[in-house]
């Protein structure tokens, strides 16, 4: 089998898996959008931990701070021990009050609705420049503050995904968005991102994935390897 041919097989498995998900999981709705700057913040700090604890230090931020531009020009030491619950603080602290300074000093505000009116690779090319940002925050912001087609990979996505088999097992989470954004079909980003972190948190767990219960035994290579 040529790559052409792997990747035709790949973005039919993808539309498959998305299609199964649908039917176990129904169109899923997540919770309301938060605006842009709100959307970039909240994910910042869902670096390296989970939704619970992230949740925690962003209403934590939103309760002690009045406005973005007072997290902004904070002590770093308040905004650290504010967000303390999310982990890694003492680095996404300064990493979030750095990416708002830096979108100040180049719009002049914290507004980032203009790029409302950019296409999604051109608002990934302006995200990605500040340091702190990876593919993952960028897409998240995107698909879910613009409303505009991007894929995030997060653990359990690149997780699953490597799996299955829908990416080449050696592929770094970084090459992992772009290629995983070429298999789905755009229409299908938001509720193929979602239904597959669910799956993989309630199905294919990081230990002991619940491999009898899988509704893709017929075309995982993980369970092949390990239940055939």
């Amino acid at each position: 089998m040529n790559d052409s041919q792997k990747t035709e097989s790949n973005i039919k498995l993808a539309i498959e898996i998305h299609n199964r998900l649908l039917n176990l999981y129904g169109p899923p709705k997540w919770r309301t959008p938060y605006p842009p700057i709100d959307e970039l913040v909240s994910t910042i700090l869902s670096q390296n931990t989970n939704d619970h604890n992230r949740d925690l230090a962003f209403g934590k931020l939103k309760q002690n701070f009045a406005t973005w531009e007072a997290v902004r020009d904070a002590p770093e030491t308040l905004v650290i021990e504010t967000i303390r619950p999310a982990g890694l603080a003492n680095q996404k602290g300064p990493r979030i009050q750095n990416v708002l300074k830096e979108i100040t000093r180049q719009k002049g505000s914290l507004d980032l609705s203009f790029l409302q009116d950019l296409a999604p690779e051109e608002i990934r090319k302006w995200l990605l420049q500040f340091k702190g940002v990876g593919p993952k925050t960028a897409a998240i912001v995107i698909q879910f503050a613009f409303d505009k087609p991007a894929f995030p990979v997060d653990t359990h996505i690149y997780r699953v995904s490597g799996r299955i088999g829908i990416r080449p097992f050696k592929m770094s989470v970084e090459q992992a968005h772009k290629y995983l954004e070429t298999l789905f079909p755009p229409e299908t980003y938001y509720a193929a991102h979602l239904n597959i972190i669910r799956f993989g948190r309630e199905i294919c767990k990081s230990r002991n994935p619940l491999c009898e219960q899988c509704p893709f035994q017929d075309v995982c290579n993980y369970y092949k390897e390990n239940h055939i």
